[in-house]
């Protein structure tokens, strides 16, 4: 099935938003969604410039906007919701929630700037006569709900994976990782690869990483050239029906020395340790030690530099994220990556990758189901 063929209960989505704005201790009569990550999640929109509003208690006044250029598109992806047409849909669905009587009104304070907000103020104020409604300022709402991917949304990062999957496996018949060429040469024949698999894009820009530049965790690709002996590390991702993939393999070069089988072991375990941690309901701060503590008793400690992993989603880095500092559990159905890497400055890092969804006894058991399949064994190409 193409993956614009897979439906989405974006009706049920706005739904829980719903619930989310009575149960709080701010509540808000009308709720303006402004980021479009979120208007996509929503709605299915994917226009350049909307806003959805969403109703507290009736859901038949929930309305989406957007100007003149998508009007065929609008109708086409979001024909569900009465279009409202105009240019600041931020400010445009505000009056029409105080208009129909809403005396609070929320906003998606981490989409909304300074500039939108005065003017936000300024539009409700206009023509009124006695107080304006109330700005309730929100963060993290949609976010939050996003965490928790329904069936659709896990088929869509399925094939995403599988795109970079079959995308790595066929540079890699190809020969294109070899000693001569370039990382800029390999990236782009990893991202046509991709592409011509299904990809609508590239999930960012993909790393490839040679020599001492595997141990910089997002080095770009530049016009250095692999050589004999080298870590090459691949991290990259591909998009399909808005979802992301995300996965890094480590591959030597044809030689390998002992202290790359040793680092590449000791990510692996790391790695292996980190994935076995996820569980519903984990503390994400704990799933970050699991494999932490793995690569610090070795005496790696200061070599492994970021966080464990992270959400991914219609973003590529989303909620929840899994590193030293995180708060929170890790809630059944979110999609994650588990990533550490050990890099030796000067002459090289490993990173491993995976993009896994977490299950519970409900859906399958509690076993993390594996998204991304490209082996992990230590390969010398």
């Amino acid at each position: 099935m193409p993956a614009d063929l897979i439906i989405s209960d974006h009706r049920a989505r706005r739904d829980r938003l719903r619930a989310l704005l009575a149960d709080t201790d701010r509540p808000a009569e009308a709720f303006v969604v402004s980021d479009l990550v979120n208007v996509r999640y929503l709605t299915g929109f994917t226009g350049s410039n909307g806003a959805v509003l969403v109703s507290a208690d009736d859901p038949s006044a929930d309305r989406i906007c957007t100007d003149g250029r998508y009007l065929t598109q609008v109708a086409e992806q979001a024909g569900d919701l009465e279009p409202v047409i105009a240019r600041n849909c931020l400010a445009e669905l505000a009056v029409r929630a105080r208009d129909k009587g809403a005396a609070t009104i929320g906003f998606e304070a981490d989409a909304v700037t300074v500039a939108e907000h005065s003017a936000l103020v300024d539009r409700l104020a206009d023509g009124q006569r006695g107080a304006a409604p109330t700005l309730i300022a929100r963060t993290g709402l949609v976010q939050g709900l996003r965490e928790v991917k329904d069936d659709g949304e896990v088929e869509l990062l399925r094939r995403a994976c599988a795109v970079g999957d079959q995308a790595l496996a066929a540079i890699i018949d190809r020969g294109v990782i070899a000693a001569g060429a370039t990382e800029r040469e390999v990236a782009r024949a990893l991202e046509w690869e991709m592409y011509a698999r299904g990809a609508d894009d590239i999930a960012f820009e993909t790393i490839v990483a040679a020599g001492a530049n595997s141990a910089v965790p997002h080095h770009r690709p530049t016009g250095a050239v692999l050589a004999d002996g080298d870590f090459v590390k691949i991290d990259f991702g591909a998009v399909v029906g808005g979802y992301h993939s995300d996965m890094t393999r480590t591959y030597v070069l044809s030689r390998a020395a002992d202290w790359q089988r040793e680092i590449y072991d000791l990510v692996a375990t790391a790695q292996a340790a980190g994935r076995a941690a996820l569980r519903p309901g984990a503390d994400l701060r704990g799933i970050d030690d699991a494999a932490r503590s793995v690569i610090v008793e070795a005496g790696h400690g200061e070599h492994y530099v970021h966080g464990l992993g992270h959400g991914v989603g219609l973003q590529i880095h989303e909620a929840p994220g899994i590193g030293a500092s995180a708060t929170g559990t890790l809630p059944c159905g979110a999609a994650v990556t588990v990533e550490p890497g050990v890099y030796l400055p000067g002459r090289g890092g490993v990173r491993i990758e995976d993009t896994l969804v977490v299950t519970g006894p409900q859906t399958g058991g509690g076993t993390p189901e594996l998204l991304t399949a490209a082996d992990k064994t230590f390969t010398v190409i």
